[in-house]
């Protein structure tokens, strides 16, 4: 594992950027795994400043998304599909084709989740994998569990997860309380992974995912079993490693 540590959120989002702009330069038909939240705002902007400087080009490459809520419609502004195409989409140009992200008004979970493990294979698998990570360790929506999951699967987001994302909406009781997530596997399966955090808040969940035990209590450790992570994060998340 690689620990990249800088002074702010904006010098992170740069580093983790850069990364992600190292492996579409080497590998223009790279396929990317990205994540949504508040964590990668900044990455995604540098990477839309790059392209409209003419120094990425991203006309081949394939990304699908970790997660999607389910109940919501892609015109929803609380979307996963939504946010993308504001936050990075309408400014780089992966053609529309080539974004894949789970379909939160399928009838039948089961057979999505199928279908969405056959497009991850259909793209080669993950170049690289993009992620954040919750207060609880989640990566994805993988939440604390007996277990850890395998492929993308419908799951029950935790009390802990539904708080943290009401703030993204008018009010609790409107947070969905189901999601669609890849698996921790999928994740694992990535060639390449790079976890950005930021602020104190997320400090003593770095230090139990990175330095303590592997644990599907705390889903993000698993990451201690891959070859190439790259962990940014800025002083304050990174106060206690």
């Amino acid at each position: 594992m690689r620990i990249i540590q800088t002074d702010t959120y904006q010098a992170m989002s740069r580093k983790a950027a850069a990364v992600i702009a190292a492996q579409v330069i080497a590998k223009p038909d790279s396929t990317l795994g990205l994540a949504t939240g508040d964590s990668p705002l900044g990455v995604y902007q540098c990477l839309i400043d790059w392209h409209k400087s003419g120094d990425i080009d991203f006309s081949q490459v394939k990304t699908v998304n970790l997660d999607e809520y389910r109940g919501l419609s892609p015109d929803d502004e609380q979307s996963y599909r939504f946010f993308m195409y504001k936050n990075l989409f309408s400014g780089i140009n992966v053609p529309a084709e080539n974004r894949h992200i789970p379909d939160g008004l399928a009838g039948d979970p089961a057979a999505e989740c199928a279908r969405y493990d056959d497009v991850i294979a259909r793209c080669g698998g993950i170049d690289l994998q993009l992620l954040g990570i919750g207060n609880n360790g989640h990566i994805g929506f993988n939440e604390p569990a007996d277990a850890f999951t395998k492929g993308t699967h419908c799951v029950g987001l935790t009390d802990s997860t539904i708080d943290a994302n009401s703030r993204f909406f008018a009010k609790r009781e409107d947070v969905p309380v189901r999601a669609y997530t890849m698996g921790v596997r999928t994740i694992l399966s990535a060639r390449k992974i790079v976890l950005i955090a930021t602020g104190e808040r997320k400090a003593q969940i770095i230090k139990q995912a990175f330095f303590g035990d592997i644990t599907p209590l705390v889903p993000a450790s698993a990451l201690q079993l891959h070859g190439d992570v790259t962990l940014v994060g800025d002083k304050a998340a990174l106060s206690l490693i």
